[in-house]
């Protein structure tokens, strides 16, 4: 979680140590002060992420624990992160039930109870196989077949029906795959597009999980995180919807291969298709109709797909530098 505190805005990021709370957190922290964003999860946080500000163990499953933690820091806003993705949830259902789902109602109730502002995102996974694909608009047919999925568009109408019937404050956006060079893949069914810069760099050859013509949309974490701090200062009124779309590009592997080329020649692909990733895949949308958010509050992607290679492959030239490692 990423927890807000009470001077202007105070935050707490529940599972914050992962692929989006850390950064997220940054922005926010150069916006409202370190002191008053505060990070939390089950892990143990790296050196450098603790020397950036608060950081708390939290467990989403323990609602005394949590509440103590929103009372005692005169908490504001919450960022609800924590969540099983995918094909990690898929391999451990009961498991996922519990985080996406009790986890969500913790939370929920802890912002009801503590009059708190709550951010929580969805995912491309909240569509299924009878949404509409090309493109998949904000409000139509969402019959989800994974865990994952079924736990966000629970987490879609019960923020939708706290909001209407108790004036929640509840804010939620569908991201479709986050690109990243912070952090490792965490079992998405999108992860292969995070993996293939890193075996671009180091191997020179990737084996990718899906079909090379499976189309998906995606975005680079720096629009991601813009995006949810745009979405949670825009006000209230501005918004016709508690849930959006946001876009901002969509490929397939055989797309990004072709364009990571451009810079590495020698780069070699070749593909495996894993039948849980893939059945996944199917199920979702091509590309997203996002065009209620750019209207109601402005929504605008910076990086396509050109931007988004040339920005990973420096990131992880400069990050394998750093760290004492070869390029290919």
């Amino acid at each position: 979680a990423v927890f807000l505190t009470n001077v202007c805005v105070s935050c707490v990021c529940a599972g914050g140590l992962g692929q989006l709370g850390i950064g997220l957190a940054q922005i926010l922290r150069e916006q409202y002060g370190s002191e008053n964003v505060i990070l939390s999860d089950i892990k143990k946080p790296p050196s450098h992420v603790l020397n950036r500000g608060p950081f708390v163990y939290a467990d989403i499953l323990d609602y005394k624990h949590l509440r103590e933690l929103v009372v005692n820091n005169r908490i504001t806003w919450l960022v609800h992160y924590s969540a099983l993705l995918s094909a990690v949830g898929e391999a451990n259902v009961a498991l996922a039930r519990k985080i996406n789902i009790t986890g969500l109602h913790n939370v929920l109730d802890l912002a009801l109870e503590n009059s708190l502002r709550i951010f929580v995102p969805s995912t491309i996974g909240a569509f299924g196989p009878s949404s509409p694909r090309d493109p998949a608009p904000d409000l139509c047919v969402q019959r989800p077949r994974t865990i994952y999925g079924v736990s966000k568009v629970h987490c879609e109408l019960m923020g939708e029906y706290l909001h209407y019937k108790y004036g929640l404050d509840f804010r939620c956006l569908r991201y479709p795959g986050v690109i990243s060079v912070n952090t490792p893949p965490g079992g998405g069914t999108t992860d292969y597009a995070v993996q293939i810069f890193h075996d671009a760099l180091s191997t020179g050859h990737h084996e990718c999980y899906l079909r090379k013509e499976t189309r998906l949309p995606m975005m680079h974490i720096s629009d991601c995180h813009r995006a949810t701090v745009e979405f949670m200062q825009a006000p209230q009124c501005q918004l016709s919807l508690r849930t959006y779309n946001i876009a901002a590009m969509s490929f397939t592997p055989e797309e990004v291969a072709q364009e990571i080329r451009k810079h590495l020649p020698h780069l070699k692909v070749t593909y495996n298709p894993d039948s849980v990733r893939q059945t996944i895949a199917d199920s979702w949308p091509v590309r997203f109709d996002d065009s209620n958010a750019r209207r109601d509050w402005g929504w605008e992607p910076a990086f396509g797909l050109q931007e988004l290679v040339s920005d990973m492959l420096q990131s992880i030239r400069n990050k394998r530098a750093t760290d004492g490692l070869s390029i290919s």
